[in-house]
């Protein structure tokens, strides 16, 4: 603890030595999500897509997760995003412009048992998955 009368200074100084030590002040002081992070700390990002991409689940799951290769208008960084959902997949082609956002794993991570993706698609051409997944929208034609 202080040294009685003239502890303020030395409680000051200790408290702010170990504040380097909590991972989220550290991650935060030193601004590491907008370095490393592909969304450059927002919550969506728009971006082209690439390629289709089949990726097979970590232990000790099994099957494809149907994920596409985006390369972001923002950066021109390419990241691998989820396709959420049962046929999804078949509303999204290559060239169409989408929406993604982070899948909602802990300190900007992955989510279960899908290796290395971090994001997931949230709008195909301006509509929204879900809708055209549940055939109340139809895709506009570009």
């Amino acid at each position: 603890m202080g040294m009685g009368e003239f502890a303020g200074r030395y409680l000051e100084r200790s408290r702010k030595k170990r504040r380097w030590r909590k991972k989220t002040w550290k991650r935060k002081a030193l601004g590491l999500k907008e370095k490393f992070d592909p969304l450059e700390g927002a919550p969506m990002a728009k971006g082209i897509v690439l390629k289709k991409v089949g990726m097979e689940q970590k232990q000790p799951h099994s099957g494809i997760i149907k994920c596409v290769v985006v390369q972001l208008i923002k950066n021109g960084k390419k990241v691998t995003v989820f396709a959420p959902r049962d046929k999804a997949i078949g509303f999204i082609d290559e060239h169409d412009e989408v929406t993604i956002s982070g899948l909602g794993g802990s300190q900007r991570g992955q989510m279960g048992s899908i290796p290395g993706v971090r994001y997931k698609v949230d709008a195909v051409n301006g509509v929204n998955l879900d809708q055209l997944r549940l055939k109340k929208k139809e895709k506009p034609k570009r």
